[in-house]
């Protein structure tokens, strides 16, 4: 058996790489087609506020830029260190939509990024906003190909298992790529950024217009951040709605732990808007709901049932008792691999394969694993229920009160009232942590919500680990958390630095801190 400290190092490794990362993918994101919208408006109004507009802000997004791509180029060599089982079992699929990102997204992004800063007095107006659009455009299509492969590891679709290779192929690159799970994904990801990307142009103008520096700069760009904001927002809830209907059909587990649903309830299923889940007794204390709301939500129904947790370990034990004759099955399979009727008997139990596959977390002898490891590994098909429910309510939170900043932001914009609204420009740059806060929330429900699998009900995650040493995944975790502590630092510190200049560090005399 694999040991389990080195699960939980390669884990922990991998989570931490990554929402490192995903501290500046999102501002990224959103800032890339901000840009595109003030230049847009550049060109179409001739006016040079745009257009210093579209460099200042260009310069931060070169600065998170430079460091999201230092933190995410490790993840991807992950995949070949950490996890060498996972890549050589999906690879044939998983590789795929990486390579194109890294071939095709990465390098138009990288190309059109250059041309985007020292292209302002070599390009016409409309070839500078071919290339910020391209820019854009090549940031967008990396998070694609990565949420493509992600969405993936959630619904594994257009795959299937080779008992005579011993891993997954792809049977239809199509089916991966046009997945409701894919295009979810994409789009909640994206106008995620978005809405922080907006949020952060938001705060920052704030905080230029309470020191009453750049006023009309930071007035145009409030307002313009504003209106992109709740564009974003509208997005982002509308694809929350369909993830969640995602999440509801294809993972159960998921979703009631998310929910907290320990048993099934009548349909349509209550909301808990509070509750403080008790995982020992199975059930909630001081619980607040809102009838049939999470039914209507989950289902998009009247009388869809929700499983509960109960019912689903119940499941769940049934598909393991499966799952162990199919690789008893498999193993006769691959001794005489043209018997016709062993793989009739392989196909109709290989979609328990994996459900299989849990027992080895206990024992190496799957065909002679007692009741309570059967037991043991039904149970840990549910993630932890107390972290699940109060991140994604964490999550929805963050979300609602930024729609609300964006909402008042476009108001008193509308009314010409902002530098009147001091209280509200204190709570906006206040709120600036949020965006953040949300993504990472959001990204811990998507991936802690999947455990124990890396691929949904196919690959436990206990055997993608690679033969590594506890010790060697240890003492590369403690470099990449103070690389990336480093790393993260010195992005502040330049955010900072740059932010506190404004316009005045582009150095065109028009400025604050050139008046003086």
């Amino acid at each position: 058996m694999i040991p389990s400290d080195l699960v939980d190092l390669s884990r922990l490794q991998f989570a931490l790489t990554a929402m490192y990362h995903f501290l500046f993918v999102p501002l990224t994101l959103g800032l890339s087609f901000m840009l595109v919208v003030m230049e847009v408006t550049y060109v179409a109004t001739g006016k040079q506020l745009y257009k210093d507009m579209t460099r200042f802000w260009g310069k931060l997004f070169g600065i998170n830029f430079a460091l999201g791509v230092a933190t995410g180029v490790t993840m991807e060599f992950q995949f070949g260190t950490n996890w060498a089982y996972y890549s050589h079992y999906v690879g044939d699929i998983f590789g795929a939509p990486l390579a194109i990102e890294g071939l095709m997204a990465f390098f138009l992004e990288s190309t059109f990024i250059g041309l985007f800063f020292f292209g302002w007095d070599r390009l016409s107006k409309g070839k500078h906003l071919l290339a910020t659009v391209l820019m854009a455009l090549g940031s967008n299509l990396s998070a694609l190909w990565i949420l493509v492969a992600n969405a993936w590891m959630m619904d594994p679709v257009g795959a299937s298992f080779n008992f005579e290779t011993m891993r997954m192929e792809m049977t239809n690159f199509w089916a991966v790529l046009s997945s409701e799970w894919a295009q979810a994904k994409f789009v909640h990801t994206v106008a995620g950024g978005y809405m922080t990307g907006a949020f952060f142009v938001m705060a920052i103008s704030a905080y230029y217009l309470l020191r009453r520096q750049d006023v009309k700069f930071a007035t145009s760009s409030f307002r313009m951040a504003a209106l992109f904001g709740v564009v974003a927002t509208i997005m982002t809830v509308h694809m929350g709605d369909e993830s969640a209907f995602l999440v509801t059909r294809d993972q159960p587990t998921k979703i009631a732990a998310m929910e907290a649903v320990w048993d099934t309830k009548e349909t349509p299923a209550p909301l808990a808007l509070f509750a403080l889940p008790d995982q020992e007794a199975r059930t909630n204390h001081a619980e607040i709901e809102v009838p049939w709301l999470f039914g209507i939500m989950g289902t998009r129904s009247l009388s869809t049932p929700i499983p509960g947790i109960n019912q689903l370990e119940a499941q769940a034990l049934e598909r393991i008792e499966r799952g162990q004759k199919a690789l008893a099955v498999l193993e006769t399979l691959r001794q005489d691999p043209k018997n016709e009727s062993l793989r009739a008997e392989f196909t109709s139990l290989k979609d328990d394969l994996g459900f299989g596959l849990l027992l080895k977390r206990y024992t190496d002898d799957v065909q002679n694993a007692t009741d309570e490891m059967k037991k043991a590994a039904a149970a840990s098909t549910i993630p932890q229920v107390a972290p699940m429910f109060w991140a994604f309510r964490l999550m929805v939170g963050c979300g609602l009160v930024m729609a609300l900043v964006f909402v008042l932001g476009v108001f008193f914009s509308v009314k010409k009232s902002l530098a009147e609204k001091p209280w509200f420009l204190k709570l906006t740059l206040m709120a600036l942590p949020l965006p953040w806060i949300a993504c990472e929330a959001g990204w811990f429900v998507a991936e802690y919500g999947r455990q124990p699998w890396t691929i949904y009900n196919v690959l436990p995650t206990h055997l993608s680990v690679s033969a590594l040493g506890a010790g060697e995944v240890l003492a590369s975790l403690i470099g990449f958390v103070v690389l990336y502590s480093a790393l993260l630092v010195v992005e502040m510190w330049l955010m900072i630095r740059f932010g506190r200049k404004g316009p005045s560090s582009l150095g065109t005399g028009r400025y604050h801190f050139e008046q003086k």
